[in-house]
């Protein structure tokens, strides 16, 4: 069953209505009560060593914002080869960040050409020709009831019959299998909806300081993905006040396993960023912050403690963190920066010494908040600063 509607109220309205149709349609309302309703944060729940701890059953249905082109993750170019060869040959990658009301986070897509290099016995017929890939590519990359070509910032629903684990993470794809039962199918819900807003984080909030032991990792893992990496994992976000350490990754033509690249906050933590499939522009040389995907590769099937990193998308200059100063006088930053501090000098314009606001920050709703007395607040100039 299709759906057209027709509104005046602009874009944003006509995403809205499509949402909620969705919304019922999910909760068994309608035309699609065979699906199993999803939502990102069940299907990428965690055990206490990362593993996966989703029990569900397929089919399954997830709707969520497309937060990249099919193209600028992996090269889907098609290139058969026999499994001798040890190739995957194209790829194909896209990342779904959650929509609906109550879910959190996000769920990467993913299939290869050449899975007989990773099913045994190694039978070449497990593997997509050429022309099977071309027409599975288009399949995925295109609405099937409008032609539509997605892109990113579309709203829609993905339905999966199977999906595995590895690296961190819980990925809709075809279990390494080409026959069409093990299919996934993407569906348009709305185009343009938007892009999500970037939630603002510090490294801080992803790792530990560096201990110098090559043997440990210092990403901050929490099984309950209410802080650290697996809180923002498949969702976009902007880290600040970055310095590169490594280039050699920063390169569009690369390969995916050499587009890493190690970037500092200057305060003994670091992090690893990966470049997409176009131009960024030349390594940044000085302190920027960076725009993308928060993803996980831990290299693992039997865990998935460690090894966050960012996908990047887009590059842009360090700017100070954004004060929200209400009509009551409550100032506002984002719960992701602890390493600020509210100052504060008497002098209007700025110019006069700083001095640390004595008013204790509380964490309410993900932001850090602090009540000031009303007539301070028309006598003072307040700035965030990075403390630590």
């Amino acid at each position: 069953m299709n759906v057209t509607l027709a509104f005046s109220t602009g874009q944003r309205e006509i995403s809205r209505v499509a949402l909620t149709i969705v919304c019922l349609a999910l909760a068994g309302v309608g035309w699609v009560t065979p699906l199993r309703a999803e939502t990102h944060a069940n299907l990428q729940s965690v055990t206490a060593v990362g593993t996966s701890a989703w029990d569900g059953a397929y089919p399954i249905t997830l709707v969520g914002v497309l937060l990249t082109d099919p193209d600028e993750m992996l090269d889907a170019t098609p290139n058969f080869q026999p499994a001798s060869a040890g190739v995957i040959g194209g790829e194909w990658q896209i990342v779904l960040q959650a929509a609906l009301p109550g879910d959190q986070g996000g769920t990467f897509c993913w299939m290869g050409q050449n899975y007989a290099t990773r099913r045994p016995p190694g039978d070449d017929s497990f593997s997509y020709s050429d022309a099977e890939w071309v027409a599975e590519i288009d399949r995925l990359n295109h609405d099937p009831a409008t032609g539509h070509a997605f892109r990113k910032g579309d709203l829609v629903s993905v339905t999966a019959n199977a999906s595995l684990f590895y690296g961190g993470k819980r990925n809709i794809n075809e279990m390494h299998r080409n026959e069409p039962e093990f299919d996934f199918s993407l569906s348009l819900v709305a185009s343009n909806y938007g892009l999500p807003a970037p939630a603002v984080l510090s490294l801080s909030s992803l790792m530990r300081t560096d201990d110098n032991d090559p043997a440990t990792f210092e990403d901050i893992f929490d099984p309950t993905r209410q802080t650290g990496g697996e809180r923002w994992q498949g969702e976009r976000v902007r880290l600040n006040q970055l310095t590169l350490v490594t280039t050699e990754g920063w390169d569009a033509t690369k390969p995916w396993g050499q587009r890493l690249c190690t970037v500092t906050d200057g305060e003994n933590r670091f992090f690893s960023l990966r470049h997409p499939r176009y131009s960024l522009g030349p390594p940044p040389t000085g302190t920027f912050d960076a725009i993308g995907i928060l993803n996980q590769e831990s290299g693992s099937g039997v865990q998935g403690t460690n090894r966050y990193e960012l996908f990047v998308q887009q590059v842009v200059p360090s700017e100070p963190a954004e004060l929200n100063i209400a009509t009551a006088p409550v100032i506002t930053w984002p719960g992701a920066l602890e390493n600020y501090q509210l100052q504060y000098t008497n002098r209007v314009d700025g110019t006069g010494e700083w001095q640390a606001a004595t008013n204790v920050p509380v964490l309410m709703n993900g932001r850090w908040t602090v009540v000031v007395d009303p007539a301070e607040a028309q006598t003072r100039f307040y700035r965030l600063q990075r403390v630590r």
